[in-house]
């Protein structure tokens, strides 16, 4: 007998059925996700509600696990399905053989999905396009676990939770939690022990039958981070026109997406942030928050400054080796309740574990100010600023040799605290684990360019300490050239990180992009960098590899030791960009377009790195957030880099200096933003660059052929 099947659980569960996957996280790549922060779904591709991490969730609790819909008697062959925008999705079905005289399809069911926060909406239409009259009964069948985000995400199946009768449908609740789901017309029969609604439907020749069915949700004391007016964008939507459609297209979707992941401050609900992504990540997160609102500056400043007002309430100001908090340091994320993956995995509700997040901070605090933040506001956050510093000199940097580190000192958190921050990351070229505390080459970066812009701020708002961090940036600078560089058979380059007896972690991954630009490198170090990004080991035709197909632990599936994040190769073509390489930079870029074409315009969190020397599609990463906020704000940070904007607001300039705008143009670009004033920019055929800023700006045009 054969008693390998035995190692597979045949279940009915409200997870799904077919073979279990109990303990393993799913698979979403061919998810349909609709949005609406701090509310979303999760369904096949036909519009089904059924198995794995499916379902209707909202502010981290899993409101509906099953969610289908099924004709007694007959099958429901599924023909399309598709999101539209961010919020509403569409699938179409066939009644197979009812009412049928010839091949063609007669009964059809379209389905109508639309997320709010809170609801889920889906309006059934069954259509009779026949001669016959027929009659149907449909079934709706619903059930829920209530599962808290983080079971759903290990991959832990729940008991699913009982269902009472309500006056026109079924409702659950558990703890403070409660979910009720109404129909209307009322059903023709109701089983809450089966979660069922019937309806017996007859249709004459060329007639249609609707239903709507809404699913409210809500905990007892409101949303964590509740959703803000819908007409409230903390940004001017931009239009492109440019000559490679595909780009356009990617601008479009991202900028829906980007639009329903906000959520607001419930301390100030007029400071918005980006949630980080859907389905794992739907709320607030240091790093993600801050590198997308910096992403999306060139759209304007509000966003940058709720985000940076959200965190700054949350700074920490004591020790606490429980949560990671330290006086001055940013956070990495924040829940409604602790986040219990296993015995060994656990995160407290307000989780500091991040080693970056803090210079973000600072540094997207200066790059507000560049781009036009009212000088008020600026001031106003300046002792965050100055706490953050702090923090980086007393706390990032613990045993004092000059660089930022981070361990796990609660032994149930996060291993690594970069924003590669899987446990198996930071690895040698030979595959080997790095031991903590580690230091990674983009952090020093990242430290690098806080000290240089808050020492700008400082100097800019007459407050002391500029000089010394300018000095403590230059020492970081001399410091990481003698320690970080090592040298293989291709030539000098940085290691990805200083192991705990401060020896280089010498594997070749992406992340010499995240350096580029920052000022941390000279010239000659930038151009052996570029001359690596742009090595097919690293440079996929999709995108940047994490890490060099070359090494002993690439993985095109792993998640950060081979896969392709579109913020992280955005991050580099915008760096190649401003360190002066910009064919480099257009390789990476156009990459990111056939990206973006294969996965509908709405690029994922990341994706498989394989490449396009073997896949002219790229694959899917099974388990990604799709969307997620940096990735869609990434479209963002690639126009600001085909179009070489840079602000000085201060300095009352504005530059531009189309680099490699080859492939694109003629391009048109409408409702950029700086200094809260409209900022139009096209650029001809012929190179030529034509710019409508604010009235006071002196625009700076780096082209030879602008004008």
């Amino acid at each position: 007998m054969d008693t390998t099947v035995k190692t597979h659980d045949i279940t009915n569960s409200v997870t799904g059925g077919g073979l279990s996957a109990e303990g393993l996280q799913p698979f979403l790549h061919e998810s349909c996700v609709t949005l609406y922060a701090p509310s979303f779904a999760i369904s096949h591709e036909d519009g089904q509600i059924d198995g794995g991490a499916d379902g209707f969730y909202h502010g981290d609790s899993r409101a509906l696990a099953l969610l289908t819909v099924a004709a007694d008697g007959h099958a429901i062959a599924p023909v399309r399905g598709s999101f539209e925008g961010a919020d509403r999705a569409a699938f179409r079905g066939v009644l197979r053989g009812l009412g049928e005289e010839t091949p063609d399809p007669a009964v059809t069911l379209h389905r109508r999905r639309r997320v709010t926060p809170g609801r889920l909406e889906e309006t059934l239409e069954v259509a009779n396009a026949g001669r016959q009259h027929v009659r149907v009964r449909l079934i709706v069948t619903a059930a829920t676990d209530l599962a808290p985000m983080e079971r759903v995400k290990s991959g832990h199946a729940q008991n699913p939770v009982s269902a009472h009768v309500t006056e026109s449908g079924l409702g659950w609740s558990g703890g403070a939690f409660s979910v009720r789901l109404t129909s209307s017309p009322r059903p023709a029969a109701v089983d809450p022990a089966a979660g069922r609604l019937a309806y017996d439907i007859e249709l004459a020749p060329g007639s249609s039958w609707n239903a709507q069915l809404h699913c409210d949700a809500a905990h007892e004391d409101g949303d964590q981070f509740p959703a803000p007016p819908a007409d409230s964008l903390p940004w001017r939507t931009p239009v492109l026109r440019s000559a490679d459609r595909r780009f356009d297209h990617w601008l479009s979707q991202s900028a829906a997406d980007l639009d329903r992941l906000r959520l607001t401050d419930p301390e100030n609900p007029a400071d918005q942030f980006l949630a980080a992504g859907a389905p794992w990540f739907l709320t607030l997160f240091g790093r993600d928050s801050l590198w997308a609102a910096r992403m999306l500056l060139p759209l304007g400043t509000d966003l940058a400054a709720g985000t940076l007002r959200t965190l700054a309430r949350r700074q920490g100001t004591k020790s606490d080796q429980d949560t990671e908090e330290q006086p001055g340091k940013i956070l990495h994320e924040v829940r409604r309740a602790t986040q219990n993956f296993d015995e060994n995995f656990s995160l407290p509700p307000s989780y500091y574990g991040t080693v970056d997040a803090t210079p973000l901070w600072i540094t997207l605090l200066h790059d507000s100010w560049r781009w036009g933040l009212a000088p008020e506001q600026v001031e106003q956050l300046l002792p965050h600023a100055e706490s953050a510093l702090a923090w980086m000199r007393d706390h990032g940097d613990a045993d004092g040799d000059g660089f930022l580190k981070y361990i796990d000192h609660t032994g149930r958190g996060l291993a690594n605290q970069g924003w590669k921050d899987s446990g198996d990351s930071i690895r040698y070229r030979d595959g080997r684990f790095a031991a903590s505390p580690i230091a990674l080459c983009e952090v020093q970066a990242y430290a690098y360019e806080a000290a240089r812009g808050g020492a700008d701020l400082l100097r800019a708002f007459g407050r002391p300490g500029a000089d010394r961090w300018e000095e403590w940036a230059e020492r970081l600078r001399d410091r990481f050239r003698s320690h970080f560089w090592v040298e293989d058979e291709h030539g000098p380059y940085p290691a990805v990180a200083l192991d705990r007896d401060k020896k280089p972690v010498d594997s070749v991954t992406s992340g010499f992009g995240q350096l580029l630009g920052t000022g941390l490198l000279n010239h000659e170090e930038s151009a052996l960098l570029a001359a690596r990004l742009s090595a097919p080991d690293l440079d996929s035709g999709h995108g940047l590899r994490t890490l060099s197909s070359d090494s002993v632990a690439y993985n095109p599936y792993g998640y950060h030791i081979g896969s392709i994040w579109p913020h992280d190769t955005a991050i580099a073509v915008h760096g190649l960009v401003r360190a002066g390489f910009p064919e480099a930079a257009a390789s990476l870029s156009a990459g990111l377009l056939t990206a973006s074409s294969a996965f509908d315009a709405r690029l994922p969190e990341l994706f498989a790195g394989h490449g396009a020397s073997t896949d002219a599609r790229p694959s899917p990463y099974p388990a990604s957030c799709r969307p997620q906020a940096w990735a869609a704000a990434s479209s963002v940070m690639v126009l600001q880099s085909v179009l070489g904007l840079s602000a000085d607001v201060p300095g009352g300039t504005l530059t531009v200096a189309p680099a490699f705008a080859e492939a694109y143009r003629p391009l048109k670009v409408e409702g950029l933003d700086i200094a809260g004033g409209r900022l139009d920019i096209s650029v001809g055929a012929d190179g030529t660059a034509h710019i409508e800023a604010p009235k006071g700006l002196v625009v700076k045009r780096e082209h030879p052929t602008s004008r």
